[in-house]
């Protein structure tokens, strides 16, 4: 033999090259894919214990992440803030109140960036009837009965850039891109239940706002497709524009189709559905409710505070398990805000972006060519290499106090998230861990594979303006990882 082939085969088993090897080949193979002529794809496989790249094609071409993009902000803020972290909400009143029960005052909901407070569909926060049932209970422990003054949505806690600078006017109206506000409710969204019917090229009308949102004034431009067309509507408008347009078109039936769209102002809004709790719980308002930035801009002010409730969301863990199996672009949003606000002492998400930049260049991971708009990947204009992801996921995978944690939050081949539905059957199977990731002409995955000799490769593969369909080039991913099982 050889003395060079010597020396590589003795800091490498012939298995593990002829397996290198196959899986270099593999990804060349879809690097020469019809449908990247005219596109990139950006691959890197590392071995976690050596931390060496193992295989790939451009590794260090900066593409567009989308969703893949969201495990640095949430291992990142795992790492800073604990697992065991809570967002708070504080219920408070300025002003007096009387022996009989009347606040010559206001009521003021104070946010701290919570994304989960009154969420519809996250298990582990509740529901927000049973927050406002919460709160209610609250002001009558306080012996309120009657409110003169304005019940207030604080959101100041956060700044007011609650969206991306860079975000697309399509996302802004829908309820992926609802900003993150400092005080956030019922996941700062809206359903529109619209009712089908068979009728090609009809306006569905809209049936119902759930729960409803004062001052909102839709215009249904909407039409009626082909059956089986999807869901293909779009609602445009922006933060504090309560003038929504909706476009696009929804499948021909015989039933209600619902979409979702983002609150104009969360912060009047949460004030506006405790207003109406209230009422309907027999305790007095004066029928005024508002934001605070509202009453800053006529020149109002309020005073003293006195905290009555201090609402707790879940652990910072149970709500990165939620961020990342079901994709929430909200919760990665107030995490980039708050460690901007707990880092630099502004919630600037620019800030925000700076405590990123500095982790990695502090642990000395890649930041070269890292162009970050957002922690969510809404943003078109995020610019991530494989090796960017790969490389902070293999030194993630060796800090012992977040990593289990981490795992759990990410989709698992063959039953959980995004990748429910993949690997069955196969080696891959509860062998992958992966972020999806996906947009117009974006498709990606960045995580883990734990290989038949139960050695842990990180990864991310990233492919932009590929032609043809988005589930042709998930499929040829699909077969990539599976190969890395191998």
């Amino acid at each position: 033999m050889p003395y060079f082939l010597f020396i590589i085969c003795s800091l490498f088993p012939l298995s593990t090259l002829f397996s290198q090897s196959s899986i270099q080949k593999k990804i060349d193979a879809l690097a020469a894919h019809p449908d990247l002529t005219h596109g990139q794809l950006s691959v890197a496989l590392i071995d976690v214990t050596s931390n060496q790249l193992i295989a790939g094609h451009r590794a260090d071409k900066t593409m567009i992440p989308a969703s893949s993009l969201k495990v640095l902000i949430t291992g990142i803020a795992l790492k800073k803030l604990g697992r065991d972290y809570r967002f708070k909400t504080e219920l408070a009143y300025d002003g007096t109140l009387t022996a009989d029960g009347i606040l010559k005052g206001n009521l003021i909901i104070r946010g701290y960036g919570d994304p989960t407070l009154g969420s519809h569909h996250f298990a582990k926060a509740e529901a927000y009837d049973i927050v406002l049932n919460k709160w209610t209970q609250a002001i009558r422990k306080a012996g309120i009965k009657k409110i003169e003054g304005y019940i207030i949505g604080d959101a100041s806690y956060f700044s007011t850039q609650v969206d991306g600078r860079t975000w697309l006017w399509e996302d802004l109206g829908n309820y992926y891109g609802a900003g993150a506000w400092g005080l956030n409710f019922h996941e700062n969204l809206y359903l529109l239940d619209l009712r089908q019917n068979g009728k090609l090229g009809a306006t569905p009308p809209v049936v119902t706002v759930r729960p409803s949102v004062p001052n909102l004034q839709l215009i249904n431009e909407l039409t009626q497709a082909e059956k089986g067309s999807g869901d293909n509507a779009y609602i445009f408008g922006s933060n504090y524009g309560y003038t929504r347009f909706i476009r696009g078109t929804i499948p021909i039936g015989a039933g209600n189709f619902t979409i979702k769209g983002s609150v104009p102002d969360p912060p009047f809004f949460a004030a506006f559905q405790l207003m109406q709790h209230l009422e309907k719980a027999e305790i007095a308002t004066s029928q005024r409710a508002t934001s605070l930035y509202q009453l800053k801009q006529e020149g109002i002010s309020i005073g003293k505070k006195n905290v009555i409730n201090t609402y707790y969301s879940p652990t910072l863990r149970e709500i990165i398990k939620e961020t990342n199996l079901k994709s929430v672009n909200l919760y990665c949003e107030a995490l980039l805000r708050l460690l901007g606000k707990i880092e630099k002492g502004d919630a600037d998400p620019a800030l925000g972006i700076e405590v990123i930049m500095e982790y990695l260049n502090n642990n000395g991971l890649p930041a070269a060519g890292l162009f970050l708009e957002d922690a969510s990947g809404l943003s078109p204009r995020n610019a991530v290499s494989a090796r960017h992801l790969a490389a902070y996921l293999s030194y993630l995978k060796k800090q012992n106090d977040i990593f289990p944690d981490f795992k759990a939050s990410l989709p698992v081949g063959g039953k959980s998230g995004a990748l429910k539905y993949l690997f069955r059957g196969t080696v891959a199977e509860n062998k992958v861990f992966a972020k999806s990731g996906g947009m117009n002409r974006v498709r990606s995955y960045s995580g883990y594979v734990q290989n038949k000799a139960g050695k842990w490769l990180a990864f991310s593969v990233i492919a932009n303006n590929f032609t043809g369909k988005s589930a042709t080039m998930r499929k040829e991913m699909e077969k990539l990882m599976l190969a890395f099982c191998q």
